[in-house]
């Protein structure tokens, strides 16, 4: 694994991103836990801290790309370099009644939070991370993916909560490729992470799903991703070995017109300056 520096955890107050604070807390890491509630940032900043560790809490909204690039530029300004990032956030499928919702930009809002909200966050901190080289971006993403749909990026029509969730790490997916051949000459590795299937989280539990693993495996697998990223980049890890994702996340000409779309996107959202 990258040399033990600072960490920045996104969803770091419950589930699989708690456990990834705690175990990186563990290995010395000093880890910025973000997540949208002040309290519960602050609750896991003081049990790493009352275990010896070092934190720092975050709180902001992904929903709004606003509250990302105000984010990151707090985390650039506390820490100039960043060894890691793990870009663990997301929107589940929602509950079988759940409809079509939408982002504080009008963005679709598993599009936003899944996909947008990482892509910037990553964009951002590409300094912090290349002045920590080697270091690495961890995005956690899923087997479950389907492409994106050019022609309705919103998911406008025939919406699906499932759908639109795997279309966000289909999205995530490509962008991992994209990125890992753009940062390794920077040497900042890039990967993609399948933890675990139906994890026992509130993510889950929400979509009506029994749970078929714990967390603490979804964490193994993780770290197995992490360790393994030291000398890797661009790698689907489906659990705790090198994977496939969707075959067109990997095609240079989706990839192209993928980042086309969400330079438009990130581009367009209100108060969003990424000069």
């Amino acid at each position: 694994m990258t040399a033990v520096s600072t960490a920045l955890v996104t969803g770091a107050t419950s589930g699989l991103g708690r456990g990834l604070a705690k175990e990186l807390s563990g290995r010395g890491w000093t880890v910025l836990v973000h997540g949208r509630d002040e309290r519960r940032c602050a609750a896991v900043v003081e049990e790493l801290r009352a275990t010896g560790g070092q934190a720092q809490a975050y709180v902001a909204d992904l929903a709004e790309l606003r509250q990302v690039a105000e984010l990151a530029n707090r985390v650039a300004a506390d820490h100039p370099g960043l060894g890691l990032l793990i870009n663990n956030a997301g929107v589940g499928s929602g509950g079988h009644r759940d409809g079509r919702q939408v982002s504080a930009d009008g963005y679709e809002l598993r599009l936003a939070v899944n996909y947008l909200a990482p892509v910037l966050l990553t964009r951002l901190l590409h300094g912090q991370l290349r002045a920590a080289a080697p270091s690495q971006v961890l995005n956690i993403g899923s087997v479950g993916q389907s492409e994106i749909d050019f022609a309705d990026p919103q998911f406008t029509r025939r919406y699906d909560g499932m759908e639109a969730y795997t279309r966000s790490k289909f999205a995530l997916a490509a962008f991992t490729f994209a990125t890992a051949a753009q940062y390794e000459p920077d040497g900042i590795t890039v990967n993609c992470s399948h933890p675990a299937n139906y994890m026992d989280t509130a993510m889950v539990r929400e979509a009506g799903v029994s749970p078929w693993t714990t967390v603490a495996a979804g964490c193994r697998a993780a770290l197995y991703a992490l360790d393994q990223g030291a000398g890797e980049t661009g790698v689907f890890y489906n659990e705790r070995h090198a994977g496939r994702a969707h075959r067109r996340a990997y095609d240079a000409g989706l990839q192209r017109q993928l980042l086309a779309l969400t330079d438009e996107l990130i581009g367009t959202a209100r108060g969003v300056d990424i000069s």
